[in-house]
This record gives C-alpha cells, sequence and structure tokens, in this order.
C-alpha cells in the first residue's frame, strides 16, 4: 500500500497536482533577477516528495516553493 502526502498551503487547504497558488508574502529568490510580489499567481503546481515544498513555474524558472508561503485559489 502506498503512503500518500499530504500537502496543505498556509491555511491548511489540501494540495493537489495542477492547483493555482498565490504568493502570500514577498520572497526573495537566489539567483533570480527580481523579487516574487505577495499575490503572484503560480499554475500548475507539482508536488514534491517534501510535504512542506511544491514545484512551480515562475517567468519561465522553475522554482521550489515551501508551503507556508502560498494559499490555494
Amino acid at each position: 500500500m502506498e503512503d500518500k502526502i499530504v500537502v496543505k498551503d498556509s491555511n491548511g487547504t489540501v494540495l493537489v497536482e495542477g492547483d493555482a497558488v498565490l504568493l502570500t508574502k514577498d520572497l526573495k529568490v537566489k539567483g533570480f533577477n527580481k523579487d516574487l510580489k505577495r499575490g503572484t499567481l503560480i499554475k500548475n503546481i507539482r508536488l514534491t516528495d517534501d510535504p512542506g515544498a511544491i514545484e512551480g513555474r515562475v517567468e519561465g524558472s522553475v522554482l521550489v516553493i515551501k508551503t507556508m508561503y502560498l494559499k490555494k485559489k
């Protein structure tokens, strides 16, 4: 039997592959040309092995973002 990892956003809402999420805080990203602003929409997320992080595309780059800074749209 598989153990499913449950990934939740900052409000406790369960996230699944393909969801769209919003940033709840401005974030500085190392190696990225500018900061990510609060309210930035990240579409079509992918879940990782870590229940505290997701992968998403922002301006053509794939970033791993902690779920504590996200809320489901």
